[in-house]
């Protein structure tokens, strides 16, 4: 017997009437003919199952057993296992004999029910997903609901933090992250304060269009190689200030007792290890480095 309040079992002919006939002048209704000995049917019923949660109410599933209903089987002609037919407004109106594929169910569902509203997508993955786009506003809009239920969901409380930095609130982002508890999420935590340390660092540096003019006079000029990298993290252009700081690195590692070292390292964090940039660029320092 199915818990599923849009799944029902029918049993016998009132049974029927109610659950399929009156249901379907509301709204469609699946009527799945199986019977135990019927392995095709049984196969079937998981699928028509699943499909008819995804509508979430817009569409019922019932089941009748048809060597038990047997009144019901002759009432509609049932002459093979499983038939599925659909009802609208208390008539048959499509159906078909024998297992289908979920594509084929699909296609003859679409004339007679909405298509099922996609899956909300999982608030965590949606704020990500606007910050990556540069939605800022958008991405705290979403975090603050999120940090309404669970105001100690740390993952959210990072993000949080890194939406509040590119909007130049660098206080607010620190206090956030001071609140962030455990070491679930180290990784995340270490990036979200390189990018604090980044952003706080360029606003004391030289601006990029001095920095390139004074590369633009002598290429190895290690400070504003260092800074314009800086500058170029706080911007998020991530690939040329990872590039620069690994010249940097090949060209004098001991730089200001390693820093281009440390600060790609920082990068890393910052991206995250499953990032294809830090996938290249580790490797790239590791053949520096041995």
């Amino acid at each position: 017997m199915s818990t599923s309040p849009y799944i029902v079992d029918i049993a016998g002919s009132a049974s029927f009437e109610q659950l399929v006939i009156e249901n379907s002048f509301q709204k469609p209704v699946l009527v799945d003919f199986w019977a135990e000995w019927c392995a095709p049917c049984k196969a079937l019923m998981p699928l028509l199952a699943k499909i008819t949660e995804e509508y979430n109410g817009e569409l019922l599933l019932a089941k009748v057993n048809c060597d038990i209903e047997q009144d019901i089987v002759a009432r509609f002609g049932i002459r093979s296992l499983p038939t599925v037919v659909l009802f609208k407004n208390g008539q048959p109106v499509d159906g078909f004999a024998g297992a289908q594929p979920e594509s084929a169910i699909r296609e003859m569902l679409k004339p007679h029910v909405a298509e099922p509203a996609p899956a909300a997508a999982d608030p965590m993955e949606a704020a990500q997903a606007l910050f990556n786009e540069g939605r800022f506003a958008d991405a705290e809009a979403v975090l603050k609901v999120l940090l309404t239920e669970n105001n100690e969901h740390a993952a959210a409380l990072i993000l949080y933090a890194r939406c509040l930095a590119e909007r130049g609130e660098l206080g607010e982002a620190e206090a956030v992250l001071g609140a962030v508890k455990g070491d679930e999420h180290k990784q995340a935590l270490a990036g979200a304060r390189a990018q604090l340390t980044f952003l706080r660092q360029a606003s004391e540096l030289p601006d990029v269009a001095s920095l390139k003019t004074r590369l633009a006079q002598n290429a190895d000029d290690d400070e504003a190689s260092y800074q314009l990298a800086i500058q170029q993290l706080a911007r998020q252009h991530y690939e040329p200030a990872l590039d620069a700081l690994l010249m940097l690195f090949i060209r004098n590692r001991s730089y200001a007792d390693g820093l281009p070292h440390k600060t790609l390292l920082q990068v890393f964090d910052l991206l995250g290890n499953d990032h294809p940039l830090v996938t290249a660029y580790r490797r790239k320092l590791y053949q520096a480095i041995y």
